[in-house]
């Protein structure tokens, strides 16, 4: 028995450790097959044929509550990602908006905006609003919080924000190097604490390629999503997009390296729900991305391509869809009030 023969063994009788991990996340792209096909397995013996389609249009609208400000000046982003959301900058102006949201087939929104020096998120001042929104709709309320302290986490609880998307980070360099922050490991790790001791319900978020486009301590943040309290119902996978005019020159995450993320992710979870979130390459890739995250096992996706989802069903005839008019972050709980109206749909359809 090969090598790889003993080590796709251990990962098909779950007794893998995280140096198999690291064993598997070495392999060459021709070595790659059966250990997706044994993560698609696990995929489809826990989960069935169902693949969730998420596509978020107007009735589930990212807000930044900073506009296109960001202290941070991260490598990847540079405040980019801003420019993407609705500016809200005051409280009447939230309150307004999603009382028209909510009036107009609405589903939630993300809650997000750029950092302080500190790496938090400066939610606080807007918290009142989102109760008083929350007593008066049934928005679901996901927000991005970045680093925090108890006082936010406290609020967000009281107040009733649905999920925090929180994005796990266990690489020092990425910190230092990327998101130019005088932080530690252990202020994630605290941060994490801080939103469980409140029971908020924390979605993780993996970024795969965030140092330069390569892969380089993402085992550390699934080692810790597994070694944590956290025991999520979800985990969603973003891919770092390259930027074009950052001060150092970054590499497009290949496919494949995708691919072993997902898959590892997988095998450390089997009964997870796995998510390829909106983050992630466009262009020609696109499509072979996504490819290589529906073979590795994932339950969602969001924005998908048509051609992709065709190649999905030429592939495995019993697979099915169903579409969500929201972000990819949503709990199980909430998909009765996401359903995609058929207006919604005239993309795939």
């Amino acid at each position: 028995m090969s090598d790889n023969e003993k080590l796709l063994e251990k990962f098909e009788s779950g007794n893998q450790t995280w140096s198999d991990y690291e064993k598997f996340l070495n392999l060459n792209i021709d070595e790659l097959e059966p250990f997706l096909k044994q993560a698609y397995t696990i995929k489809k013996r826990n989960f069935g044929n169902l693949l969730k389609i998420y596509v978020p249009n107007k009735r589930f609208p990212a807000v930044s509550i900073t506009g296109s400000d960001c202290s941070l000046h991260c490598e990847h982003c540079n405040k980019k990602y801003l420019d993407g959301m609705t500016p809200i900058l005051n409280n009447s102006e939230l309150k307004k908006y999603l009382m028209e949201l909510h009036n107009s087939g609405g589903i939630g929104i993300l809650l997000s905006g750029g950092c302080l020096p500190d790496g938090s998120v400066p939610l606080l001042n807007y918290l009142d609003s989102i109760k008083v929104i929350k007593q008066k709709t049934n928005l679901i309320i996901n927000a991005h919080t970045g680093l925090l302290n108890e006082e936010t986490a406290r609020k967000l609880a009281e107040v009733g924000v649905d999920i925090v998307s929180f994005d796990i980070n266990m690489d020092e360099d990425i910190i230092k190097e990327i998101y130019h922050l005088d932080r530690n490991l252990d202020d994630y790790k605290k941060s994490i604490d801080i939103l469980l001791e409140y029971g908020i319900n924390v979605v993780p978020h993996i970024c795969i390629g965030l140092y330069y486009g390569k892969l380089h301590k993402e085992l550390e943040s699934i080692k810790f999503v597994k070694e944590s309290r956290l025991n999520p119902s979800l985990i969603v996978l973003i891919a770092l997009i390259p930027p074009k005019d950052a001060k150092t020159k970054f590499d497009r995450p290949e496919p494949q390296d995708i691919a072993k993320i997902i898959s590892s992710i997988r095998f450390a979870f089997p009964n997870t729900e796995i998510s390829l979130g909106c983050m992630r390459p466009r262009g020609n890739v696109k499509v072979e991305i996504e490819k290589y995250a529906i073979k590795s096992g994932i339950n969602r996706i969001e924005i998908p391509s048509k051609n992709t989802l065709k190649w999905a069903k030429e592939r495995d005839p019993n697979i099915k869809y169903k579409f969500f008019s929201a972000c990819c972050a949503i709990p199980n709980e909430f998909e009765k009030f996401a359903l995609s109206k058929d207006s919604d749909l005239k993309k795939y359809i």
